[in-house]
């Protein structure tokens, strides 16, 4: 560092206002120039926008332009990752403890290293409480439907403990696409349109709706998946601590869940119904059970479960085919038959293309349900999560030991999990058998509804791989009977 620069300094500490709380490039860039610049950390002082920090009572000095054959700012990726979340943290002193530390590495790059440092200790609690807090958001928050005319939008309210709503934004747009909603906090507030995300001033708790009709809707779920059998109240109230509860509509129910679990506890294991029990030993029965299952939130919407339907006895013409899509749609929960929308159109015509009868196979689904999120008068159709699908597994199990079909022919993602309980790539996983426990093979391919929202080159492509693996299935699924 030059001598020149360390002659020109005056009695007070340099100044620099964060103009932001969270803004981890803007501290990089201070940083980095006061590192070239040979400003110790003890003649630095930091303020974030709303004035609190480490301020010296000393005259405050702008920082000089860097001088010139400076030595470039040395920084692990460790120290980077750690910075980027500590710097979230509302501890005042964050600032001063990530330059004190930067300035550090110069000197020693492997500081990090050293676990019994005050600062690097400091450093990683700071970052550990700041993805815990990022982790509590998406978990907690909780939207209410505010009608806005004919439009839906909904709010949320949370208090987080740091400054966090810009790290926890991407997750939220990810999570809720296709809702209108906006985010309250005491330190800000985020709004998405389906197309655009915005950042607004802090608002109040009052500022938010105090609950909506379908509220009732999620007590009435979460209790009926209250399972007394696994409470562990210490593990609860340590992933849900009791701040968050006054936010969460469920939360009114824990008291007395548990105070009633010892109770229902003994109720089940009477009734031998702790678990899903033993599957139904018909079609027939899965059929009325799927109708009144409630095990996950799809089960709770207005729908009505649909039940694959097809020949399963080869002495009235089944060819020992199932096949096996993701989930009914709105025409399919209307009619209460799998694939008669435009999607089961669509595979009826490329059946028939490639030499199979529908009519001998058995068709279904691997959730039974119709996923939606309601737009006005419509019913959008939404992905089924991988706890859902893993939850209906149980029936669509069930349907195949009762088939038992020679090959099964996986649709989509959803389906191909559905039969393996796992997620796979259908690029990678299609053309090939998979072999099933009980002896037949799964073979995966795409989703019909995949090819109807492509169009020109790419539909073809899709359209002929999609054709090709029909035909090697039917293929196969010759040599299965034959042998």
């Amino acid at each position: 560092m030059s001598a020149p620069f360390r002659d020109m300094r005056l009695p007070g500490a340099f100044c620099v206002t964060m103009l932001e709380p969270d803004d981890f490039e803007f501290w990089r860039d201070q940083a980095r120039a006061m590192v070239q610049c040979d400003v110790p950390p003890d003649r630095v002082a930091w303020s974030d926008p709303s004035g609190a920090g480490d301020l010296f009572a000393g005259g405050r000095r702008r920082l000089p332009a860097i001088p010139p054959g400076a030595r470039p700012v040395r920084a692990s990726r460790a120290f980077v990752q750690l910075a980027k979340s500590a710097i979230c943290h509302s501890d005042a002193a964050r600032f001063s403890l990530l330059y004190r530390l930067l300035w550090r590495l110069q000197a020693n790059p492997r500081l990090l290293e050293d676990g019994a440092d005050a600062d690097v200790r400091r450093l990683e609690d700071l970052a550990k409480a700041v993805r815990r807090d990022i982790h509590k958001m998406r978990a907690f928050v909780r939207f209410r439907l505010v009608e806005e005319g004919d439009e839906e939008h909904y709010v949320a309210w949370f208090e987080p403990e740091h400054h966090i709503l810009r790290a926890n934004a991407g997750f939220f747009v990810r999570r809720f696409a296709n809702m209108r909603w906006s985010i309250l906090t005491p330190k800000g507030s985020l709004h998405w349109d389906g197309d655009r995300l915005e950042e607004g001033p802090p608002a109040q708790r009052s500022d938010a709706p105090a609950g909506d009709p379908t509220e009732d809707l999620w007590r009435k779920y979460y209790a009926s998946i209250f399972n007394p059998a696994r409470l562990k109240i210490g593990a609860m109230l340590k992933e849900m601590p009791r701040k968050y509860w006054k936010n969460m509509p469920e939360a009114a129910l824990i008291p007395e869940l548990v105070a009633g679990a010892q109770a229902r506890e003994s109720q089940m294991v009477a009734a031998g119904t702790l678990d899903m029990g033993e599957r139904p030993s018909s079609l027939e029965a899965i059929d009325k059970a799927i109708h009144a299952c409630r095990m996950c939130p799809i089960g709770l919407l207005d729908n009505h479960a649909v039940m694959g339907e097809g020949p399963q006895d080869y002495a009235k013409g089944f060819s020992g085919l199932m096949i096996v899509g993701e989930q009914p749609g709105d025409q399919e929960d209307l009619a209460g038959r799998p694939f008669v929308g435009p999607a089961g159109q669509l595979l009826d015509r490329h059946l028939e293309r490639v030499g199979i009868d529908r009519r001998s196979a058995y068709v279904t689904n691997a959730v039974k349900h119709f996923k939606f999120v309601q737009r006005g008068k419509r019913r959008l159709h939404q992905s089924p999560t991988s706890k859902e699908i893993d939850i209906c597994r149980f029936w669509v199990e069930g349907e195949r030991a009762l088939v038992q079909p020679k090959l099964v022919l996986a649709m989509g993602a959803s389906a191909a999990r559905g039969m393996l309980g796992k997620t796979v790539s259908i690029s990678r996983a299609r053309g090939v058998p998979h072999a099933l426990e009980d002896g037949s093979e799964l073979w995966v391919t795409a989703h019909p509804s995949y090819l109807l929202r492509l169009d020109g080159p790419a539909r073809d492509e899709q359209s002929r791989l999609f054709d090709a693996d029909l035909l090697a299935v039917k293929e196969r699924l010759a040599q299965l009977v034959q042998a």
